[in-house]
């Protein structure tokens, strides 16, 4: 049985080329082809890769963001995560939770107060592994405007942060050119590298000192 492709040659190809491609398809499919023939063919058509770098492909592509904000920063999160013209979904991060244990990315949409410091780090802690944190706006970066004494002056001082986004307040477009930025630094280097200097390996909460 003699199995015909269906199709055209590509824009600006050799028709001759097109045949030759239909007739080796047609010979590796019949058995025709072997030894160094077949090596060859199978070697132009198939892509390999490792399981690290299939992994961390995915991980990019299927970033899972926690549904938190802070203070004013979190209405343009809230755009970029709801609105039709700044939708995430294209992004593979349209899967917001509301647990963070099904969360492995946290935007710090807003100012850092002191009292609020110990429960971002308790939700960071409790969310999965490997996890991302994007700083989004100039307070969580750096206190911005609101540099005073009840507030925490950048949000490196307690997480391992990932991605700043300056701005007061960032456009949309800003963050999702830092949720972008964010899906290379996946892609490339996974690791928690420097992120050890924190204590942020585990995925489970800290102990709790009873005195």
């Amino acid at each position: 049985m003699e199995v015909v492709r269906s199709g055209r040659a590509r824009p600006g190809e050799d028709p001759a080329d097109f045949r030759q491609r239909q007739l080796s398809a047609r010979q590796m499919l019949r058995g025709d082809i072997e030894g160094d023939d077949l090596e060859r063919y199978v070697e132009e058509r198939v892509m390999l890769t490792t399981l690290e770098k299939a992994q961390n492909w995915a991980r990019r592509n299927a970033c899972w963001p926690l549904g938190f904000g802070l203070a004013c920063c979190a209405i343009e999160m809230i755009t970029v995560i709801g609105s039709p013209r700044n939708d995430i979904s294209r992004f593979g991060a349209e899967v917001v939770r509301a647990s963070p244990r099904q969360a492995d990315m946290i935007i710090l949409s807003g100012r850092v107060s002191i009292k609020m410091a110990p429960i971002i780090r308790r939700i960071y802690d409790q969310m999965l592994e490997p996890k991302w944190v994007i700083s989004m706006g100039a307070c969580a970066s750096s206190a911005g405007m609101f540099n005073n004494y009840a507030l925490v002056a950048g949000a490196d001082k307690f997480l391992p942060v990932d991605v700043y986004i300056p701005g007061c307040p960032p456009r949309p477009e800003a963050l999702i050119y830092g949720i972008m930025k964010l899906q290379d630094k996946i892609a490339q280097d996974p690791s928690l590298g420097w992120r050890q200097r924190y204590g942020a390996e585990g995925t489970e909460e800290a102990p709790i000192q009873v005195a």
